[in-house]
């Protein structure tokens, strides 16, 4: 496999940028090829069935373009279709964001007492508890659907009266499900949800402390592409492509990536 090809990078719209952001400052060296299927999102109020083919299809997409490793940057999707990208795809490396964020939450938990805010999707699918319960026998975990927190991360309404109203409800929901004052972490089960987090810890509260995929994704990445082989060096490009809505592709996904992101630096493209 050729070593310069792009790492591919896939969501259903501007959430996974958060996962390339990461990818960028841990991998300088490496092109990046991001596909967000906005014209399909969200995929976290979707059924399983649909989740796998439109994760199919993206990934159908980047591997036309030759890329060398597949990062699935959306948690509903890596519940769902982790298994089958795989199988479908047995000569390209595939890595979800489930397993590392459920990594650095158990590394992170002093309790073992773990909060997930996640889709309704990955809610349902239970992907953290059964992950967690891999690597942390004995760890308590209580999830939260939390949808209306994507629409609030893909408008850039991150602060303020009405974000935290919203967060305030979700996190009383999920605090329900623990003893007062148990739950130590709370593991943001969506990769929309970091450029909240500001807002998020605000209502938390310090005692409980918030972790993210993104960096154990980046981290395992790394681990993966030096086993094969498949490091470059040398200055890395970035690339993205979107199903629909180029301009608000841009307009929002500069606020995830943090920085400016210009229309014509994104190329649209029909699964």
């Amino acid at each position: 496999m050729n070593r310069d090809a792009a790492i591919g990078v896939f969501d259903s719209g501007v959430g996974g940028l958060t996962v390339l952001r990461a990818l960028r400052e841990k991998l300088p060296e490496e092109n990046l090829l991001y596909l967000g299927d906005t014209a399909r999102l969200p995929y976290g109020t979707k059924s399983a069935r649909s989740v796998l083919q439109y994760a199919l299809q993206a990934t159908r997409i980047l591997d036309k373009r030759g890329i060398k490793m597949l990062v699935i940057a959306c948690n509903t999707a890596s519940a769902y279709a982790l298994d089958a990208l795989s199988e479908t795809h047995p000569d390209l490396p595939v890595v979800g964001v489930i397993a590392p964020g459920a990594q650095a939450a158990c590394e992170t938990s002093k309790s073992g007492r773990i909060g997930v805010l996640a889709t309704e999707s990955t809610v349902r699918a239970g992907a953290y508890e059964k992950s967690i319960a891999n690597m942390r026998s004995g760890a308590e975990v209580h999830s939260s659907a939390s949808p209306l927190l994507v629409g609030l991360a893909e408008e850039g309404w991150l602060a303020g009266e009405v974000p935290e109203a919203v967060i305030r409800h979700y996190l009383g929901a999920l605090t329900e499900k623990f003893a007062p004052g148990q739950m130590d972490c709370l593991l943001l089960g969506c990769t929309h949800f970091p450029v909240l987090a500001k807002s998020i810890e605000k209502i938390a509260g310090p005692d409980v402390a918030l972790v993210d995929s993104a960096h154990t994704t980046a981290i395992e990445v790394e681990k993966i592409l030096g086993a094969n082989q498949l490091r470059r060096s040398g200055g890395g490009q970035i690339r993205f492509l979107a199903t629909d809505g180029v301009a608000r592709f841009a307009r929002v996904g500069g606020v995830f990536l943090g920085k400016p992101l210009e229309p014509d630096q994104v190329e649209l493209v029909d699964l």
